[in-house]
């Protein structure tokens, strides 16, 4: 049997404009954005929401190594949240970001959940989700 991961530690966005994505996960989403000093000594930016943390790259500047065609918007990324998703909804219509799809049934790693969809500012797929119950 080959090795196997545990978890996720985080992922890379690779974004147009990094104030721009920071001020949507921060101010929509309710992520916290930080800046922090790599290996290299360069300073990079970061959005931090539980456990997870998602490393914004500008395209057309990204750190090495990269993905092989990181493009902005190309992403699809799905959040669990405890939040009721009409209070989601409610919340997304005051801040004038458009849901595009939902509430709907999908079916996540843990099992079923409930979904809306929207996009950040470069046009990647964000699911907001709850879980439910078997």
């Amino acid at each position: 049997m080959p090795p196997v991961p545990i978890s996720l530690d985080h992922l890379v966005l690779t974004v147009t404009d990094p104030e721009v994505t920071c001020a949507f996960y921060t101010d929509v989403l309710g992520m916290q954005a930080e800046s922090f000093v790599a290996t290299d000594g360069s300073t990079r930016r970061a959005l931090r929401f539980g456990v997870q943390k998602i490393n914004i790259h500008v395209a057309g500047a990204e750190f090495e190594p990269k993905a092989a065609a990181p493009r902005p918007g190309s992403a699809d990324l799905c959040f669990l949240s405890e939040t009721p998703l009409s209070d989601w909804q409610a919340h997304l219509d005051r801040v004038g970001v458009p849901v595009l799809d939902g509430p709907v049934r999908r079916t996540g790693a843990t099992g079923p959940i409930l979904s809306i969809y929207l996009r950040d500012p470069d046009g990647s797929l964000i699911e907001i989700s709850n879980r439910l119950e078997d």
